[in-house]
């Protein structure tokens, strides 16, 4: 039998030693964004999404492994465990299997089975069920278990106990349910039908029917919906005859007086017992599948969400739009600070508006204003008319960009929000959001629960406790691969790099707060309540751009350090040219006196000598600077405005199962089916070909201004 090291080395395609590495790394206390970035010699460089794929599969299989123990105790327990079996249990590769194989022994709620064991009728059962052509005839042998004062009153009342029992049996049977379950899911199919005469969102589904093994993610959790909802009713089906021909062969008795009988108690088991429970498990693995898928869907769209690029010091204004409110303004500085606020009244009338063009003229003069970041919201369409107005009449040297919004009042009502910035009201707070967005990404989603975000399928549907360690850990990846200024990031951020929790991120704000800003990384090991532990998963990813090292603002590892210094000594370069950026090729260096010469006399693997060679020639860089920057705008288009036929450029706001939505300037996304995508190529998901926040060029194909729907397609964009 596999170890689970064997098996996840199978299934991962890596080596045996090195997922042993990480099963150490991991039960060490170590996170994963620290294995990734600074273990690479002892797991060969997997990177943070493989290493958590890992980490969840070994928890299934440590469950798996208890599990089975505790099966095994359980029948043991009862007296009941055979070598066989326990051979059996411990060859399952799925809970299910070992649930299988565990249903027999398990204890029961009252069935009928049971009450027919009460009455002594198990042994009948035995005599017909396990006798070949030496078995009595069934009324024969029933006439012998005639016993009134148990309830027996008949034959007939011993036979159909019997049966019952014999119908259990054959329910419970591991072999008989894997067969059955193999079959329904090669041939079955799920249908959905209306259950109300009402027009809905679930239309599609009143007439709809698919093979279990072809139906898609979405089409599973929209069925699921509308069934929760009352719109639809939803079954499994199979071909019933295929399925008792199946089951007949396996509980055949060839030449036994009570074939008929026994085949009529199968048929029983398959109508009363194996098929709706089934049915139950068919439908809880294709939600399962479906979930999963969408939580990797969602994470995959999270993830270049977080790393769009940042519009980094400039002075932003940021509009979060409103009718009756009015529209909320916040004015920050580059670092995000807040310089100014108001509210102004753009949809309230032309001489409001006018007076708003004004107010707004009036701040980006007073401030410098270059950029303007338009929540995509309510009222947006009105604001971004407005503000097309308002460039015009400053001038130039000013855009605009539209900024998805999604969460942004969940984090203005909320403690944190309240406790940033406890003088401005929640509608004031939502503006400064936005402008952060625009300046920071990252820094300002940090702050709000990844799945109010935008960016999923039915999160609302999904499993929370999985859909959240999923988004967490991809909001951990993002944070730890940029790096973060200790000296300026917010507690929200802070808690989110590698070895940081909420307790350890507010002790060190508020010790930079009462000491001034970190002058070195070994400084934080002054932090109350963060040891060495914490120190050695955080140290790396925290930047000090105030240090006399310039070490200390890079990604380079204090335990590093002395490597760093002798690679710099060996190649003749020392620390102040890293810190002025005069390093020059230390790659081409390297090359030539040879990388594994060089990480020997430093002390170091390979892996390691390369990152601290890419950190020493960029310190402090954000790899989000080498991403396509957002497109700002300075006019405005109307859905009414397209033509078939126009191309454009857009960004892409959400991946889903059936296609991309692209937002082309038009407060209205645009969709890309999937089969639009990509020219010459079949895409099994939209994610493999493209990702949340690309640009990306799209013609026009079709326009419904009335359901405000917009056809484009990328593959005929290239040409």
């Amino acid at each position: 039998m596999e170890t689970i090291i064997q098996i996840l080395a199978r299934e991962l395609e890596q080596t045996e030693q090195h997922v042993s590495n990480v099963i150490d790394l991991l039960d060490e206390g170590n996170t994963i964004p620290f294995i990734a970035r600074y273990r690479k010699e002892l797991h060969g460089s997997m990177d943070d999404t493989v290493l958590r794929a890992l980490e969840e599969r070994l928890q299934y299989l440590r469950s798996l492994e208890k599990r089975r123990e505790e099966v095994k105790g359980a029948i043991e327990g009862q007296g009941r465990l055979t070598e066989e079996l326990s051979a059996a249990i411990d060859a399952a590769a799925t809970l299910a299997e070992v649930e299988d194989l565990y249903r027999p022994y398990k204890p029961k709620r009252r069935t009928r089975a049971t009450v027919a064991r009460e009455k002594g009728l198990e042994p009948l059962a035995e005599l017909l069920f396990a006798h070949g052509t030496d078995c009595p005839a069934p009324l024969e042998a029933a006439a012998a278990c005639i016993d009134p004062e148990k309830g027996v009153e008949t034959a007939e009342d011993a036979l159909q106990g019997a049966g019952d029992i014999i119908a259990e049996q054959i329910s419970d049977d591991a072999a008989i349910r894997k067969t059955l379950r193999e079959l329904i899911c090669r041939r079955g199919e799920v249908t959905a039908a209306a259950a109300r005469e009402e027009d809905s969102v679930y239309r599609l589904y009143y007439d709809f029917r698919q093979s279990v093994n072809r139906l898609q993610g979405h089409q599973i959790l929209a069925i699921n919906r509308g069934e929760r909802e009352g719109f639809l009713k939803v079954g499994v089906e199979v071909d019933r005859e295929a399925a008792l021909a199946l089951l007949g062969r396996a509980v055949a008795r060839p030449g036994s007086r009570a074939a008929d009988f026994i085949r009529a108690a199968a048929e029983d088991a398959y109508d009363r017992l194996l098929f709706p429970s089934l049915e139950r498990e068919i439908r809880n693995m294709l939600t399962d599948r479906a979930n999963e898928g969408a939580i990797r869907n969602f994470a995959l769209n999270l993830r270049p969400l977080l790393m769009q690029p940042p519009v980094k010091g400039h002075v932003t204004m940021g509009l979060d739009p409103g009718y009756r409110m009015g529209c909320k303004v916040a004015v920050v500085d580059g670092t995000g600070k807040v310089l100014d606020t108001a509210v102004v009244y753009p949809t309230h009338g032309e001489r409001q508006k006018a007076a708003c063009i004004d107010t707004l003229a009036k701040l980006i003069r007073r401030h410098g204003v270059t950029h303007i970041a338009i929540g995509n919201g309510t009222a947006s369409r009105e604001t971004e008319q407005m503000t097309v107005e308002l460039l015009r009449q400053a001038g130039g040297g000013v855009s605009y960009m539209m900024v998805n919004e999604a969460g942004a009042s969940v984090y203005s009502a909320s403690r944190l929000a309240s406790e940033e910035f406890p003088e401005y009201d929640v509608n004031l707070r939502s503006a400064v959001s936005i402008a952060r967005r625009l300046q920071d990404p990252l820094a300002e989603l940090v702050k709000i629960d990844p799945k109010a975000i935008g960016v999923g399928q039915y999160q609302h549907d999904m499993p929370q406790k999985q859909l959240d360690e999923t988004l967490c850990g991809v909001v951990e990846d993002c944070v730890n691969s940029v790096g973060v200024d200790v000296n300026t990031a917010s507690p929200s951020l802070l808690q989110r790099v590698a070895g940081l929790n909420a307790a350890t991120a507010k002790n060190v704000v508020k010790y930079r707060e009462e000491n001034g800003p970190f002058t070195s990384r070994k400084q934080i090991l002054k932090v109350p309540r963060l040891g060495t532990r914490a120190f050695e998963q955080c140290a790396g990813f925290l930047r000090v751009p105030e240090s006399r090292t310039a070490l200390d603002n890079t990604a380079v590892h204090p335990e590093s350090y002395q490597a760093a210094e002798k690679l710099l000594a060996l190649t003749g370069h020392t620390l102040e040219e890293v810190s002025t950026g005069r390093l020059g090729d230390l790659d081409g260096q390297i090359s030539a006196f040879g990388a594994e010469k060089l990480a020997e006399q430093c002390g170091i693997g390979v892996p390691t000598l390369l990152d601290v060679a890419r950190e020493l020639q960029k310190p402090g860089r954000d790899p989000r600077d080498e991403l396509p920057p957002p497109i700002l705008r300075t006019d405005v288009m109307e859905i009414r405005d397209l033509r078939p036929g126009m191309i454009l450029t857009g960004t892409v706001r959400n991946v889903i199962d059936f296609g991309v939505f692209v937002d082309i300037g038009v407060h209205q996304d645009g969709l890309v089916h999937i089969s639009q995508i990509s020219k010459g190529r079949f895409l099994k998901h939209p994610s493999e070909a493209v990702s949340v926040g690309d640009v990306v060029k799209v013609v026009v194909l079709e326009v419904d201004e009335k359901k405000k729907r917009i056809s484009l397609s990328m593959k005929q964009a290239a040409g």
